[in-house]
């Protein structure tokens, strides 16, 4: 059974960076369809950033130029980087990944396997 566990949230100010870690255990990170998502309070779980099955990344636009998704294959997890946040960023980040090709990158429920979720919090 894959698992998966997010690190690295925190509080920062405005114009900060911070690097979510999502620590992939059960299958190897570079065979899973994998993405980031986020929940702000009271709001629905959106789709952050993407690496489909060819490695080609998505980003939603709101977040295109100031995050940057990675696989470290040698430590076998997901990474965000993210730089120039802003308060709108404020939100619970999970981490999400689906064995298979997934038709609809942005509906969370396609994804089978998700992590706990970390807070980023960006004050302005």
């Amino acid at each position: 059974e894959v698992k998966m566990a997010e690190s690295g949230g925190g509080s920062v100010e405005a114009e900060g960076s911070l690097k979510l870690s999502c620590q992939v255990s059960g299958d190897r990170v570079a065979s899973l369809y994998v993405a980031w998502f986020r929940q702000a309070p009271g709001k629905e779980r959106h789709l952050v950033a993407q690496i489909n099955g060819y490695d080609d990344l998505y980003y939603v636009s709101s977040v295109q130029g100031r995050f940057t998704i990675s696989r470290d294959n040698n430590k076998n997890a997901l990474i965000l980087q993210m730089g120039a946040l802003k308060p709108e960023d404020t939100a619970l980040y999970y981490c999400a990944a689906n064995p298979s090709w997934v038709p609809q990158p942005a509906a969370a429920s396609e994804y089978k396997y998700w992590g706990q979720g970390t807070q980023v919090t960006v004050s302005s």
